[in-house]
């Protein structure tokens, strides 16, 4: 079978191997489409930290039951699956305390162990979800959304809170239409105003371009001096890891997706004075994927205008140099491995 291989830094190549078959308790899937995460561009940037090369890349995927192990009764053939792209210990801190999304062990599909940019993938079939009348772009697109959904949901999001959402790539997007789907007021901040758009056709009630404004001045102004309730950063610089600390209100709750690409200093007195609650968000829980597949069901996310650009197998290489060197252009690429 065909499948994407990140070899080394900034290269990629479209390979052969031998289709796997499912053991006891697995399941074959014929792959759909998979979108490109930005963990794929940093590990084609040779700047993932957890990966080792080569690296078959895809944890976003969208796919057909082809075949069942055995001891599988809950999936038939020809269904059409998403898949749950973490694993989990069930004996560290993490899995003891019910958060298994941050595993100390966790292996994430194309980032710790290969994913699925391939024709067929053999999954666990207690990793497989189901989501009625979705097509393949929105079973794609529920593992990036979730990402967003869990930070807001670590960040207690309410109808009452003003959220502050820094950054609308594919991820700040999913916190944006996460945090309006509980009621909250979003403000979105990018600096790209295509981005801001497409935010509040998400859900944004405000958007703010940090580049041709005076960020402080602008949420002050839309908080009435207090600063919003959540801060939540998804960009990864430190300069907006420090600015969600800044702006955010007395008391308020601040959540980081990711990491910063370097070292941040702080003006720590705001972590006391504010009396700040500060988070980390990794991944995602099973009840972030089931808001986001019943979000998709309702409609309420443009998922046609997330997807920057569609491509076939044989053109994923090209894409993600494309991506590489031209990352302001996209906000999501799904490579379309079959079907329509």
């Amino acid at each position: 079978m065909k499948a994407v291989q990140i070899v080394a830094p900034t290269q990629a190549q479209l390979i052969d191997i031998p289709q796997p078959s499912p053991s006891t308790g697995e399941v074959l899937l014929g792959v759909r489409t998979v979108g490109y995460c930005g963990s794929d561009l940093s590990t084609y940037r040779g700047a993932n930290p957890l990966v080792t090369y080569p690296r078959i890349p895809g944890h976003e995927i969208a796919a057909t039951v082809e075949q069942v192990g055995d001891e599988v009764a809950e999936w038939n053939v020809g269904q059409q699956v998403l898949v749950f792209p973490y694993t989990d210990c069930d004996d560290c801190p993490a899995c003891r305390a019910a958060r298994p999304n941050c595993c100390q062990y966790n292996q994430t599909m194309g980032v710790q162990r290969d994913g699925a940019l391939s024709e067929f993938a053999v999954v666990p079939a207690n990793k497989l979800l189901a989501a009625e009348g979705l097509a393949a772009r929105e079973l794609a697109l529920v593992e990036p959304l979730t990402v967003g959904a869990h930070a807001v949901a670590r960040a207690q999001a309410t109808s009452s809170d003003t959220v502050l959402v820094l950054g609308c790539g594919a991820i700040g997007l999913g916190v944006v239409a996460a945090a309006h789907d509980r009621g909250a007021r979003v403000v979105a901040v990018d600096v790209d105003d295509n981005k801001l758009a497409l935010a509040k056709r998400c859900g944004a009630a405000e958007a703010i371009n940090s580049a041709a404004e005076d960020l402080a001045a602008r949420v002050a102004e839309l908080t009435d001096g207090d600063g919003p309730e959540v801060a939540i950063e998804a960009v990864g610089l430190p300069q907006t890891f420090r600015v969600a600390v800044d702006l955010v209100a007395f008391a308020g709750r601040v959540v980081y997706i990711g990491y910063a690409k370097a070292p941040v200093e702080y003006e720590t007195k705001f972590f006391v004075m504010k009396e700040l609650d500060i988070r980390g968000s990794r991944n995602a829980l099973r009840a972030d994927f089931e808001q986001v597949i019943d979000m998709l069901q309702r409609s309420v996310v443009p998922t046609d205008q997330i997807v920057t650009q569609v491509v076939p197998l044989d053109e994923a290489c090209i894409a993600l140099d494309e991506w590489n060197n031209n990352p302001a252009a996209v906000t999501k690429i799904h490579v379309r491995v079959a079907g329509d």
